[in-house]
């Protein structure tokens, strides 16, 4: 097996009509500078705007730090759903849940997310944790007023169950969206919110394709899950902001939509879900 290319791909040609990043995590950057770098890589290729995401407390607490330095940055805070289960062991867990509500009240903060279920990392013995965390964030979201980004993964049915019964908050965002075009119709009939990510251009992600053709263009956006799921031709390097451009134009190629309309239509959505920058 030949080592995997962890050099910084080349960036494609920028977008006309800007969008935003819906979800990264530049807070693993090795420095200041990197971070700094890789916003003006974003904004030259046309992505502008991003919301980093925070997903445990270190995560958090720089989070808040990075929004308060960069301009380009809103920001979300959460305890990420295979987190909980570890910080429950050790008692932790509702002085974390504390510390991200009070993080959560910064008025740059925007999201209460990730949160979810995983029973791709978690097993049985972590579930009932996941669960108690994921609905301690969606009342943390309704209290402030925040939107909320899902991290679903392989729970789908358990996911949508958790946010009936608990009521969803007004803008709820399944971050990565994974599941099929059923799910999509399900989610839209909700009113969430779709954010694709560079799996809809993976060859054997036909499924996903689907899903997205079965959403409704004002319920989607856009994401990189920086530095994770970058876009083909470069599945497996490092994923950063200036590559939404390639999977911009897949969603566009999917759905049969002109690209500079469907680039309005993902900028206007993420500010209708988080406000102005």
């Amino acid at each position: 097996m030949s080592p995997r290319d962890t050099s910084r791909p080349p960036a494609p040609p920028p977008l006309a009509v800007p969008v935003a990043d819906n979800h990264t995590h530049l807070d693993g950057e090795s420095s200041p500078a990197e971070v700094a770098a890789l916003l003006a890589a974003a904004s030259a290729a046309g992505v502008p705007r991003s919301v980093q995401i925070g997903c445990d407390l270190p995560a958090a607490r720089w989070t808040v730090e990075a929004v308060e330095r960069h301009p380009q940055l809103l920001g979300g805070v959460a305890i990420h759903p295979n987190e909980a289960p570890l910080l429950a062991e050790r008692g932790e867990l509702d002085a974390a849940l504390a510390e991200i509500r009070a993080l959560a009240a910064h008025p740059r903060i925007r999201v209460v997310g990730e949160t979810g279920l995983d029973t791709f990392r978690t097993g049985p013995e972590g579930r009932a944790v996941q669960e108690l965390s994921f609905r301690a964030h969606i009342a943390m979201a309704k209290e402030l007023g925040l939107a909320l980004q899902i991290h679903d993964r392989d729970a789908h049915e358990d996911v949508l169950r958790v946010l009936a019964e608990e009521g969803a908050p007004e803008r709820t965002v399944f971050h990565c969206f994974s599941g099929d075009a059923a799910m999509a119709r399900t989610c839209a009939d909700a009113g969430y919110y779709l954010s694709f990510a560079g799996t809809v251009t993976f060859k054997n992600a036909e499924p996903l394709r689907e899903a997205l053709r079965a959403a409704p263009r004002d319920r989607l956006l856009v994401e990189t899950d920086a530095p994770y799921l970058t876009p083909v031709p470069h599945r497996g390097r490092p994923n950063a902001g200036y590559l939404v451009p390639l999977t911009v134009r897949s969603m566009a190629a999917t759905l049969g939509a002109d690209l500079d309309e469907l680039c309005g239509q993902l900028a206007a959505t993420a500010e209708a879900v988080y406000g102005p920058w």
